[in-house]
Protein backbone atom coordinates (compact mmCIF):
# COMPACT_ATOMS: atom_id res chain seq x y z
CA UNK A 1 0.00 0.00 0.00
CA UNK A 2 1.56 3.37 -0.98
CA UNK A 3 2.12 6.02 1.68
CA UNK A 4 -0.85 8.09 0.51
CA UNK A 5 -3.22 5.16 1.04
CA UNK A 6 -1.60 4.35 4.38
CA UNK A 7 -2.36 7.94 5.40
CA UNK A 8 -5.97 7.55 4.25
CA UNK A 9 -6.37 4.29 6.16
CA UNK A 10 -4.92 5.94 9.28
CA UNK A 11 -7.45 8.77 8.96
CA UNK A 12 -10.28 6.23 8.73
CA UNK A 13 -9.33 4.35 11.89
CA UNK A 14 -8.90 7.62 13.80
CA UNK A 15 -12.38 8.80 12.76
CA UNK A 16 -13.96 5.41 13.46
CA UNK A 17 -12.25 5.18 16.85
CA UNK A 18 -13.61 8.56 17.94
CA UNK A 19 -16.96 7.55 16.42
CA UNK A 20 -17.80 5.37 19.44
CA UNK A 21 -17.62 8.38 21.76
CA UNK A 22 -19.73 10.40 19.30
CA UNK A 23 -22.30 7.58 19.15
CA UNK A 24 -22.57 7.54 22.95
CA UNK A 25 -23.22 11.29 22.89
CA UNK A 26 -25.87 10.91 20.16
CA UNK A 27 -27.60 8.15 22.13
CA UNK A 28 -27.99 10.41 25.16
CA UNK A 29 -31.31 11.54 23.68
CA UNK A 30 -31.85 9.13 20.76
CA UNK A 31 -32.47 5.39 20.80
CA UNK A 32 -29.78 3.38 18.94
CA UNK A 33 -31.86 2.16 15.99
CA UNK A 34 -33.53 5.52 15.53
CA UNK A 35 -30.11 7.14 15.62
CA UNK A 36 -28.87 4.74 12.94
CA UNK A 37 -31.84 5.52 10.69
CA UNK A 38 -31.25 9.25 11.08
CA UNK A 39 -27.55 8.73 10.43
CA UNK A 40 -28.14 7.26 6.99
CA UNK A 41 -30.92 9.72 6.19
CA UNK A 42 -28.48 12.58 6.81
CA UNK A 43 -25.86 10.91 4.61
CA UNK A 44 -28.29 10.40 1.72
CA UNK A 45 -30.19 13.69 1.83
CA UNK A 46 -29.69 16.12 0.25
CA UNK A 47 -26.34 14.82 -1.07
CA UNK A 48 -27.96 12.28 -3.39
CA UNK A 49 -29.29 15.16 -5.53
CA UNK A 50 -25.78 16.53 -6.09
CA UNK A 51 -23.54 13.43 -6.17
CA UNK A 52 -23.40 11.35 -9.34
CA UNK A 53 -24.19 7.65 -9.22
CA UNK A 54 -21.33 5.26 -8.45
CA UNK A 55 -21.74 3.51 -11.83
CA UNK A 56 -21.54 -0.02 -10.46
CA UNK A 57 -25.10 -1.11 -11.24
CA UNK A 58 -28.29 -1.04 -9.20
CA UNK A 59 -27.92 -4.40 -7.45
CA UNK A 60 -24.41 -3.85 -6.03
CA UNK A 61 -25.52 -0.49 -4.61
CA UNK A 62 -28.61 -2.10 -3.08
CA UNK A 63 -26.55 -4.99 -1.68
CA UNK A 64 -24.00 -2.58 -0.24
CA UNK A 65 -26.73 -0.56 1.48
CA UNK A 66 -28.29 -3.69 2.93
CA UNK A 67 -25.09 -5.34 4.14
CA UNK A 68 -22.89 -2.43 5.25
CA UNK A 69 -25.84 -0.30 6.34
CA UNK A 70 -29.15 -1.85 7.34
CA UNK A 71 -27.96 -5.30 8.40
CA UNK A 72 -24.66 -4.30 9.98
CA UNK A 73 -26.05 -1.51 12.12
CA UNK A 74 -29.50 -3.02 12.58
CA UNK A 75 -27.99 -6.22 14.01
CA UNK A 76 -25.31 -4.36 15.98
CA UNK A 77 -27.65 -1.87 17.62
CA UNK A 78 -30.32 -4.53 18.23
CA UNK A 79 -27.69 -6.54 20.06
CA UNK A 80 -26.85 -3.47 22.14
CA UNK A 81 -30.53 -2.83 22.88
CA UNK A 82 -30.84 -6.44 24.07
CA UNK A 83 -27.90 -6.12 26.45
CA UNK A 84 -24.60 -6.36 24.56
CA UNK A 85 -21.98 -4.18 26.31
CA UNK A 86 -20.78 -1.37 24.03
CA UNK A 87 -17.11 -2.17 24.60
CA UNK A 88 -17.53 -5.82 23.66
CA UNK A 89 -19.74 -4.92 20.69
CA UNK A 90 -17.02 -2.69 19.22
CA UNK A 91 -14.52 -5.53 19.56
CA UNK A 92 -16.71 -8.30 18.18
CA UNK A 93 -17.56 -6.19 15.13
CA UNK A 94 -13.90 -6.24 14.10
CA UNK A 95 -14.13 -9.98 13.53
CA UNK A 96 -15.22 -8.76 10.10
CA UNK A 97 -11.51 -8.82 9.24
CA UNK A 98 -11.43 -12.61 9.36
CA UNK A 99 -14.80 -12.92 7.62
CA UNK A 100 -13.69 -10.53 4.87
CA UNK A 101 -10.49 -12.43 4.16
CA UNK A 102 -12.26 -15.81 4.11
CA UNK A 103 -15.16 -14.64 1.90
CA UNK A 104 -12.80 -12.82 -0.47
CA UNK A 105 -10.69 -15.98 -0.77
CA UNK A 106 -13.78 -18.04 -1.67
CA UNK A 107 -15.55 -15.53 -3.93
CA UNK A 108 -12.75 -13.43 -5.42
CA UNK A 109 -9.91 -15.99 -5.22
CA UNK A 110 -7.81 -13.44 -3.30
CA UNK A 111 -5.47 -15.62 -1.26
CA UNK A 112 -3.83 -13.92 1.73
CA UNK A 113 -0.15 -14.68 2.26
CA UNK A 114 1.16 -16.43 5.36
CA UNK A 115 2.20 -13.20 7.12
CA UNK A 116 -1.29 -11.73 6.65
CA UNK A 117 -2.97 -14.83 8.07
CA UNK A 118 -0.63 -14.96 11.08
CA UNK A 119 -1.03 -11.24 11.71
CA UNK A 120 -4.82 -11.38 11.54
CA UNK A 121 -4.94 -14.33 13.94
CA UNK A 122 -2.64 -12.54 16.40
CA UNK A 123 -4.81 -9.41 16.12
CA UNK A 124 -7.93 -11.45 16.84
CA UNK A 125 -6.16 -13.02 19.83
CA UNK A 126 -5.44 -9.52 21.15
CA UNK A 127 -9.09 -8.53 20.79
CA UNK A 128 -10.10 -11.75 22.56
CA UNK A 129 -7.82 -10.82 25.47
CA UNK A 130 -9.52 -7.41 25.69
CA UNK A 131 -12.97 -8.96 25.39
CA UNK A 132 -12.33 -11.61 28.05
CA UNK A 133 -13.36 -9.14 30.76
CA UNK A 134 -16.79 -8.75 29.13
CA UNK A 135 -17.62 -12.22 27.85
CA UNK A 136 -18.66 -13.76 31.17
CA UNK A 137 -21.56 -11.34 31.53
CA UNK A 138 -22.54 -11.09 27.87
CA UNK A 139 -25.86 -12.71 26.88
CA UNK A 140 -25.71 -15.23 24.04
CA UNK A 141 -28.27 -13.80 21.60
CA UNK A 142 -26.87 -10.23 21.50
CA UNK A 143 -23.37 -11.70 21.09
CA UNK A 144 -24.53 -13.73 18.07
CA UNK A 145 -26.25 -10.67 16.61
CA UNK A 146 -22.94 -8.78 16.75
CA UNK A 147 -21.18 -11.69 15.03
CA UNK A 148 -23.85 -11.52 12.31
CA UNK A 149 -23.27 -7.75 12.04
CA UNK A 150 -19.56 -8.41 11.47
CA UNK A 151 -20.39 -10.97 8.78
CA UNK A 152 -22.70 -8.43 7.09
CA UNK A 153 -19.93 -5.83 7.02
CA UNK A 154 -17.56 -8.41 5.53
CA UNK A 155 -20.06 -9.22 2.78
CA UNK A 156 -20.31 -5.50 2.00
CA UNK A 157 -16.52 -5.28 1.77
CA UNK A 158 -16.40 -8.11 -0.75
CA UNK A 159 -19.24 -6.59 -2.79
CA UNK A 160 -17.31 -3.32 -2.99
CA UNK A 161 -14.14 -5.20 -3.92
CA UNK A 162 -15.91 -7.16 -6.65
CA UNK A 163 -17.79 -4.14 -8.07
CA UNK A 164 -15.45 -1.16 -7.54
CA UNK A 165 -17.41 2.11 -7.59
CA UNK A 166 -16.35 5.13 -9.59
CA UNK A 167 -15.83 6.85 -6.24
CA UNK A 168 -16.11 5.56 -2.69
CA UNK A 169 -17.98 8.71 -1.67
CA UNK A 170 -20.71 8.28 -4.30
CA UNK A 171 -21.29 4.69 -3.14
CA UNK A 172 -21.69 5.85 0.46
CA UNK A 173 -24.26 8.48 -0.52
CA UNK A 174 -26.36 6.35 -2.87
CA UNK A 175 -26.27 3.20 -0.75
CA UNK A 176 -27.41 5.30 2.24
CA UNK A 177 -30.87 5.48 0.62
CA UNK A 178 -31.40 1.81 1.55
CA UNK A 179 -31.02 1.57 5.38
CA UNK A 180 -33.39 4.24 6.81
CA UNK A 181 -36.70 2.41 6.20
CA UNK A 182 -35.70 -1.04 7.59
CA UNK A 183 -33.91 0.64 10.51
CA UNK A 184 -36.97 2.77 11.28
CA UNK A 185 -39.20 -0.32 11.19
CA UNK A 186 -36.83 -2.10 13.56
CA UNK A 187 -36.85 0.97 15.80
CA UNK A 188 -40.66 1.03 15.92
CA UNK A 189 -40.65 -2.69 16.80
CA UNK A 190 -37.96 -2.65 19.49
CA UNK A 191 -37.75 0.91 20.78
CA UNK A 192 -41.24 2.41 20.61
CA UNK A 193 -43.99 3.74 18.37
CA UNK A 194 -43.61 6.27 15.54
CA UNK A 195 -45.07 8.87 17.89
CA UNK A 196 -42.40 8.28 20.51
CA UNK A 197 -39.69 8.37 17.84
CA UNK A 198 -40.98 11.72 16.57
CA UNK A 199 -41.11 13.06 20.13
CA UNK A 200 -37.49 12.00 20.63
CA UNK A 201 -36.47 13.84 17.43
CA UNK A 202 -38.30 16.99 18.55
CA UNK A 203 -36.59 16.93 21.96
CA UNK A 204 -33.08 15.97 20.83
CA UNK A 205 -30.36 18.07 22.44
CA UNK A 206 -27.76 20.09 20.53
CA UNK A 207 -25.12 17.88 22.10
CA UNK A 208 -26.70 14.74 20.66
CA UNK A 209 -27.15 16.47 17.32
CA UNK A 210 -23.42 17.16 17.29
CA UNK A 211 -22.68 13.49 17.94
CA UNK A 212 -25.14 12.45 15.20
CA UNK A 213 -23.54 14.89 12.75
CA UNK A 214 -20.10 13.42 13.44
CA UNK A 215 -21.16 9.81 12.87
CA UNK A 216 -23.11 10.78 9.72
CA UNK A 217 -20.58 13.05 8.04
CA UNK A 218 -17.37 11.84 9.67
CA UNK A 219 -17.77 8.09 10.22
CA UNK A 220 -20.10 7.42 7.26
CA UNK A 221 -19.34 9.94 4.53
CA UNK A 222 -15.64 10.40 5.17
CA UNK A 223 -14.81 7.06 6.79
CA UNK A 224 -16.72 4.67 4.54
CA UNK A 225 -16.01 6.82 1.50
CA UNK A 226 -12.27 6.33 1.98
CA UNK A 227 -12.74 2.69 3.02
CA UNK A 228 -14.59 1.91 -0.22
CA UNK A 229 -11.89 3.71 -2.18
CA UNK A 230 -9.17 1.61 -0.55
CA UNK A 231 -11.13 -1.61 -1.22
CA UNK A 232 -11.35 -0.66 -4.89
CA UNK A 233 -7.55 -0.29 -5.02
CA UNK A 234 -6.23 -3.10 -2.83
CA UNK A 235 -7.04 -6.68 -1.90
CA UNK A 236 -9.45 -7.33 0.94
CA UNK A 237 -6.68 -8.93 3.03
CA UNK A 238 -4.67 -5.72 2.73
CA UNK A 239 -7.47 -3.33 3.75
CA UNK A 240 -9.57 -5.29 6.27
CA UNK A 241 -6.91 -5.64 9.04
CA UNK A 242 -6.83 -1.87 9.50
CA UNK A 243 -10.22 -1.99 11.25
CA UNK A 244 -8.68 -3.95 14.14
CA UNK A 245 -6.99 -0.71 15.22
CA UNK A 246 -10.42 0.86 15.81
CA UNK A 247 -11.09 -0.55 19.33
CA UNK A 248 -7.59 0.55 20.37
CA UNK A 249 -8.26 4.10 19.15
CA UNK A 250 -11.73 3.95 20.69
CA UNK A 251 -10.30 3.04 24.10
CA UNK A 252 -7.91 5.97 23.88
CA UNK A 253 -10.70 8.32 22.87
CA UNK A 254 -12.87 7.15 25.77
CA UNK A 255 -9.96 7.72 28.16
CA UNK A 256 -9.43 11.27 26.88
CA UNK A 257 -13.16 12.05 26.80
CA UNK A 258 -14.42 10.78 30.13
CA UNK A 259 -11.47 9.20 31.91
CA UNK A 260 -12.27 5.54 31.18
CA UNK A 261 -8.96 4.04 32.27
CA UNK A 262 -8.24 0.75 30.46
CA UNK A 263 -7.52 -2.30 32.60
CA UNK A 264 -4.09 -4.02 32.49
CA UNK A 265 -5.76 -6.83 30.53
CA UNK A 266 -7.10 -4.26 28.09
CA UNK A 267 -3.66 -2.70 27.61
CA UNK A 268 -2.11 -6.15 27.02
CA UNK A 269 -4.79 -7.07 24.51
CA UNK A 270 -4.40 -3.74 22.70
CA UNK A 271 -0.64 -4.27 22.43
CA UNK A 272 -1.14 -7.78 21.01
CA UNK A 273 -3.70 -6.43 18.55
CA UNK A 274 -1.35 -3.71 17.31
CA UNK A 275 1.46 -6.23 16.79
CA UNK A 276 -0.88 -8.54 14.88
CA UNK A 277 -2.20 -5.81 12.61
CA UNK A 278 1.30 -4.55 11.85
CA UNK A 279 2.32 -8.09 10.88
CA UNK A 280 -0.80 -8.45 8.71
CA UNK A 281 0.07 -5.18 6.98
CA UNK A 282 3.58 -6.44 6.25
CA UNK A 283 5.45 -3.90 8.38
CA UNK A 284 7.84 -6.54 9.74
CA UNK A 285 8.47 -7.97 6.28
CA UNK A 286 9.29 -4.56 4.83
CA UNK A 287 11.67 -3.76 7.67
CA UNK A 288 13.41 -7.12 7.22
CA UNK A 289 13.72 -6.66 3.46
CA UNK A 290 15.13 -3.13 3.82
CA UNK A 291 17.68 -4.43 6.32
CA UNK A 292 18.70 -7.27 4.02
CA UNK A 293 19.05 -4.87 1.09
CA UNK A 294 21.53 -2.62 2.90
CA UNK A 295 25.12 -3.00 1.75
CA UNK A 296 27.52 -4.62 4.19
CA UNK A 297 29.45 -1.74 5.85
CA UNK A 298 32.41 -4.03 6.69
CA UNK A 299 35.02 -3.72 3.93
CA UNK A 300 36.03 -6.99 2.35
CA UNK A 301 39.80 -7.63 2.51
CA UNK A 302 41.83 -10.43 1.12
CA UNK A 303 43.53 -12.61 3.70
CA UNK A 304 47.33 -12.24 3.92
CA UNK A 305 49.30 -14.28 1.49
CA UNK A 306 46.63 -14.32 -1.22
Amino acid sequence: MPRRDVGLATLVILVWGVNFVAAKIAMESLDPLLMAALRFALVALPAVFFVSRPRMGFWPVLASGLTMGALQFGLLYTGMVLGMPAGLASLVLQVQTLFTVVIAAMVLRERPDRAQVVGILIGLLGMAVVGAQYVAGAPALPFLLCIAAAASWACGNVITRRHPPRSGFSLVVWSALVPPIPLLLASFWLEGSPASAWAAVEQVSLRSLGGLAFIAYGASMLGYGIWNLLLSRHSAATVAPWSMFVPVIGAGAAWLYNGEVPTPLGVLGAAITVVGVLLALGVGNRALRSRQDRPDPTPHTEPPGM
